[in-house]
């Protein structure tokens, strides 16, 4: 009786999975743009270092939860049917319960714990879809994934990806810890205080990394070009997250930056913009490198800035339907000759931006290629508290049907910044992008 009970209970947990994954798409599109929901460009994967995820997923607290829509188990288009009936599905599961059977008959080391194993199920049945964007939070991981930080907390400093084989650094946030201590994008945490992560979720990483400011915490560091991996130490501080920068240059131009998409980014970006504009400057430079990203709707607004009018973005789905978003009227830097900056740390929701103004020729791209983050994310809550499912649900395409998933943009100017630059204080980005300005 007990071994059927639990037959149900993960067979129930299981099917509910699956059915997320089917019908996530149609569910997020009726979030995103009539009441300003926050529906993911992401990223991630990006996330801060810190719970939640300020870029490519938004944080998860920010997300409703979804209703399901009654099971519909018709096949699909990608690789086989799904299971039409009952049966089938029994039928489907059988070489599963017969393992299940075959470790509570014969495991060395009992009573095996059956939670576990239907977690364990659960992302082996994501991994096996060979995305490292659909994964599995447990209800501690999950927990502490929402904590609300209210765009505070205390740790290193960077924006990271938590979807890889190691926590790896998408870029550090200004004169941060992370910034000072010299991380770099790219850059994978394999130890913190000397433990080594190999096989550690990434989320998990991330609450190890962060701790009380002026606490102090060694990462091991493993960066692409370098054959040995090497310590830094870090004291953490009290990190307060920017939304905009801006101010004039000599000659007349001006500069704002955006460091993430974000609740009040907009409104930020706008509020900048304002204040430069009413200088009468020449020539805009604006600054996406080392943006993560963030909700997809801010993008489309921040877009809209600089792009006046016509399809921002296609975001496409897996059975090959396609959502349009155009551009927001009332954008106010439409029309002055404009520079973007990016970089590899330029993701999600900022090449989303990028993209569009490339692609109208609205202005150039300076720097470096984009970091390829064209994917959109969906958390979905597991009933009764049994943790949550991420699923990949679309990817994007730039107004000239560009994917840019794992590819990125590339700059229509390259501009590498060198260490010794970095050494020296140059940016030489910044500085090609006013040569161009006052061409």
């Amino acid at each position: 009786m007990r071994s059927n009970i639990v037959k149900i209970i993960i067979a129930v947990v299981m099917v509910c999975v699956l059915m997320a994954g089917a019908f996530s798409g149609g569910v997020l599109v009726g979030w995103i743009v009539p009441d300003r929901v926050k529906a993911l460009a992401s990223a991630p994967t990006l996330a801060p270092m810190m719970p939640g995820n300020p870029s490519e997923d938004p944080s998860p607290e920010a997300s409703p939860t979804p209703t399901l829509p009654e099971q519909n188990l018709e096949k699909n288009n990608n690789n086989g049917p799904q299971a039409d009936t009952p049966g089938d599905v029994q039928a489907l599961f059988e070489p599963f319960w017969e393992a299940w059977q075959i470790v509570h008959n014969q495991y060395v080391d009992q009573p095996v714990d059956d939670t576990v194993l239907m977690r364990g199920a659960i992302r082996g049945m994501l991994g096996a879809l060979g995305d490292a964007h659909t994964s599995f939070m447990d209800p501690d991981q999950y927990t502490q994934a929402n904590i609300d930080m209210g765009g505070e907390y205390e740790g290193i400093g960077a924006w990271v990806d938590p979807t890889g084989d190691y926590l790896s650094i998408i870029t550090p946030m200004p004169d941060s810890p992370a910034e000072n201590a010299g991380l770099k994008p790219g850059d994978r945490i394999i130890a913190v205080d000397g433990d080594d992560m190999t096989g550690i979720d990434g989320n998990l990483v991330i609450q190890r990394v962060m701790g009380p400011a002026g606490s102090k915490v060694i990462l091991t560091i493993q960066r692409e070009g370098q054959e040995e991996p090497f310590d830094v130490e870090l004291i953490r501080q009290k990190i307060v997250i920017p939304n905009t920068e801006s101010r004039m240059l000599e000659g007349n131009i001006a500069y704002v930056r955006l460091y993430t998409f974000g609740d009040k980014s907009t409104a930020d970006l706008r509020k900048a913009l304002k204040d430069v504009m009413a200088q009468n400057p020449k020539g805009l430079i604006f600054d996406l490198r080392n943006n993560g990203g963030g909700y997809l709707i801010t993008a489309i607004e921040v877009a809209s800035e600089f792009v006046g009018e016509g399809t921002v973005m296609y975001e496409e789905y897996g059975d090959g339907k396609r959502d349009t978003y155009e551009a927001i009227p009332g954008g106010l830097a439409t029309r002055i000759p404009l520079v973007v900056l990016v970089n590899q740390g330029t993701a999600s929701a900022s090449e989303i931006v990028a993209g569009a103004i490339q692609d109208y020729g609205r202005g150039q791209l300076v720097g470096e290629t984009t970091f390829g983050k064209g994917s959109v994310q969906n958390w979905l809550e597991l009933k009764d508290d049994q943790g949550a499912v991420r699923v990949t649900i679309a990817r994007w395409l730039t107004p000239k049907e560009r994917q840019i998933h794992e590819i990125g943009l590339k700059p229509d100017v390259e501009v590498i910044i060198s260490d010794e630059d970095i050494q020296n204080e140059r940016d030489p980005q910044l500085e090609k992008a006013i040569e161009i300005l006052n061409k």
